[in-house]
């Protein structure tokens, strides 16, 4: 019965084979195509069908060893009839009852097997739907891909060669082509080309030529007016700015030269992502990544922290710059590290600013990019309650932050602003609104030395309740109560008026003068952050600062309060009527002022007809171009037009009126005071309508 045993097994195997047949040919497929139809990927998909007839050897080792080992429990699962006995066909027959069982199990197996059977047996355990089976399949057409996507550039390249060897060949006898010599910090070669439009660096030297030239040399045109002779040392030019150009009288055609400005580096923080980090109370140490790009190379990129420690006035700051390393890129620097805090020298209740600085190699006009500041705040520990000590008067609220605090915030505020000029108004709003607050804490704060309680310049109403509840012993709203002018005079003459500046007596003159111009700039200050211009709010804030140097600096003295005594004023000033030196109250009023420059309004006049212009007309229209038109292709298309109504073109004369209509701005808007004649007809009627 081995017999039977090895026909069962070759079936199944023959069964399994032609199962896995169509997988075979479907992964070799793409292979061949790439192979065949891809010459630029050859090389490289030469070797795909040798790892295609790897894999098919190994797969079919693998499924003779798989159909071996299993065609019993095979044959058992898929005939019930067999009663799981298929195994006694490959065993050895040593008595009659075997042989018996084997002669059973053969008649049960002619008459149950079949070959839609054993292809049954194969679409169950040899599947081309599960991921083993699919996998080489997607491999071979992840290569195709591959290999197709590697002839699109390789035809794209070869074409973009063929055709500057096409325009390079294309210089012939009496041609004029160019020589352009890019800046050496660049790292782009020099090259020459036959009369095209091109692009090159900034600050190229362009040159141009002729080949074998032959009686009178051509004369280039520029765009911006100028009229270069090709002499034996051809025509230069240095590349500033775009232009273009012809040859050969007005009739030769225009190529441009479009000028590729050096761009500024650019940075990048990409850890932390947020302007201000505070860090958790048990942080050991903060990640930074940081990048800085450049389309040239980067010289010089480094990383600037600020350590700010202390509170109030009495804080103190360390500098520190880290440069960035080199890589192998001279374009990119991309560097990464995490900082302890005890390298950063970072404690509870510090702040670290951070920025990165990084310049290009332009030897002469080098572009230098700064970041904006990030902030890593690390929280202190809680300050102690004003109800657990001893002396709550002494202690300073929590928070109540420094002048000098202040001016970061609304700096960091501005850079905030510039870094995202689409920042939501209501997150403006808030910020502005908080630091506003701040300076309003810190303005009351200084204010108690000048004797104020709550503010400077508000809550007035509210106080002066306060007192009239404490002297008057309210009956205020009473008919028979005096009024308030009269409180005043009483509270002034036996009361004591405690929120006075002339009361508080432990300053001189000159430090009550010096804390109330402080408190004048954190007042302005405070308003133009209430205002949401914080901008505005920077000058009065360094103002204010300035003052609080100072103060910091003034004697403190005791003086007694003594009665105010005005200044005398001088003898020969005195009842003289002098007025020299005086003012107007008036405002003077402003003139009107022409949006339009005689020059520009003439020649667009000039323009609107067929007559002859004024002479320097061309001159003329490329200066004003040149300062008005800032876009490098509006500048180039009005250049087109200028030379266009030069070489006599009418209907282009309404092209270049248009464009330098177009350089005029609207005229600004002034007001202007209405005048009031003082006729006897108004005054009749001013007194007719009075009582």
């Amino acid at each position: 019965m081995r017999d039977a045993a090895d026909l069962l097994r070759g079936q199944l195997r023959r069964a399994v084979l032609r199962r896995r047949a169509p997988l075979w040919l479907a992964t070799l497929l793409p292979l061949l195509a790439c192979a065949l139809w891809l010459p630029a990927a050859r090389p490289y998909t030469l070797a795909a069908p040798l790892l295609w007839a790897a894999w098919l050897l190994w797969d079919l080792a693998r499924w003779r060893r798989r159909v071996g080992a299993q065609w019993a429990a095979w044959l058992d699962a898929a005939v019930p009839a067999l009663e799981d006995s298929s195994a006694l066909l490959a065993g050895a027959v040593d008595s009659p009852i075997a042989r018996l069982q084997q002669e059973r199990l053969r008649v049960r197996l002619a008459s149950a097997l079949g070959p839609d059977d054993f292809r049954a047996i194969a679409r169950v355990r040899a599947p081309v739907a599960s991921v083993e089976a699919l996998l080489p399949l997607l491999l071979a057409l992840a290569v195709a891909g591959a290999a197709w996507g590697w002839q699109q550039r390789h035809q794209a390249g070869a074409a973009a060669g063929h055709a500057a060897a096409a325009a390079a060949r294309a210089i012939v006898d009496g041609d004029v082509y160019l020589r352009v010599a890019p800046p050496a910090y660049t790292g782009v070669a020099a090259f020459e080309t036959a009369a095209r439009d091109i692009e090159v660096p900034q600050y190229s030297a362009v040159r141009w030529c002729v080949k074998n030239a032959v009686g009178a040399q051509p004369v280039v045109e520029l765009s911006d007016g100028q009229a270069l002779p090709v002499t034996a040392d051809c025509a230069q030019w240095r590349a500033g700015e775009s232009i273009f150009w012809r040859a050969r009288g007005k009739a030769g055609t225009r190529y441009n030269v479009r000028v590729r400005p050096d761009q500024a580096p650019q940075v990048n923080v990409v850890a932390p992502n947020e302007l201000i980090t505070v860090l958790p109370a048990d942080a050991g140490g903060v990640q930074l990544e940081l990048s800085a790009r450049d389309d040239y190379a980067i010289v010089r990129a480094s990383l600037h922290m600020t350590l700010a420690r202390g509170s109030g006035e009495n804080v103190r700051f360390s500098d520190r710059e880290v440069p960035l390393p080199e890589s192998a890129d001279r374009k990119v620097r991309n560097w990464q590290k995490r900082w302890t805090l005890a390298v950063l020298g970072m404690e509870p209740g510090d702040e670290l600013y951070f920025f990165v600085r990084a310049t290009d190699n332009a030897p002469e006009h080098a572009h230098t990019t700064q970041s904006p500041t990030y902030t890593l705040r690390l929280p202190g520990p809680a300050a102690e309650s004003l109800d657990a000590t001893a002396l709550p008067s002494m202690v300073k609220p929590e928070n109540l932050r420094s002048q000098r605090q202040i001016i970061m915030d609304t700096e960091q505020l501005l850079a905030d602003l510039q870094a995202k000029p689409n920042m939501p108004r209501a997150t403006l709003r808030e910020r502005s609104e908080s630091i506003a607050t701040d300076q309003a804490q810190l303005r009351r704060r200084y204010g108690m030395f000048l004797g104020e309680e709550s503010s400077l310049f508000g809550e007035e109403h509210e106080h002066e309740h306060e007192q009239e509840q404490e002297h008057g012993g309210g009956h205020g709203g009473e008919p028979g109560a005096p009024k308030r002018g009269a409180e005043a005079a009483i509270i002034a003459e036996f009361g004591h008026a405690h929120d006075q500046e002339d009361n508080a007596t432990i300053f001189d003159p000159a430090t009550k003068a010096l804390l109330k111009r402080a408190l004048a700039a954190m007042w302005d200050a405070e308003k133009s952050l209430r205002a949401i211009t914080p901008k505005s709010a920077l000058p009065p804030e360094y103002k204010a600062l300035a003052a609080i140097k100072e103060l910091q600096q003034a004697e403190r003295v005791y003086l007694h309060r003594t009665a105010f005594v005005p200044p005398a004023l001088k003898e020969e000033k005195r009842m003289s009527g002098d007025m020299v030196g005086a003012l107007s109250y008036k405002r003077a009023q402003g003139g009107a002022v022409d949006a339009a420059p005689a020059e520009v309004r003439e020649l667009v006049l000039a323009l609107a007809g067929d007559g002859t212009l004024p002479a320097l007309w061309s001159k003329s229209a490329r200066e004003i171009i040149a300062a008005r038109i800032t876009d490098q292709e509006q500048k180039l298309a009005a250049q087109r037009a200028v030379q266009d109504v030069a070489d006599g073109c009418v209907p282009c004369r309404a092209v270049l009126r248009a464009w330098l209509r177009g350089t005029l701005a609207e005229a600004p808007v002034r007001l202007q005071a209405q005048p009031q004649a003082d006729t006897p007809f108004r005054r009749a009627w001013r007194g007719k309508e009075q009582p």
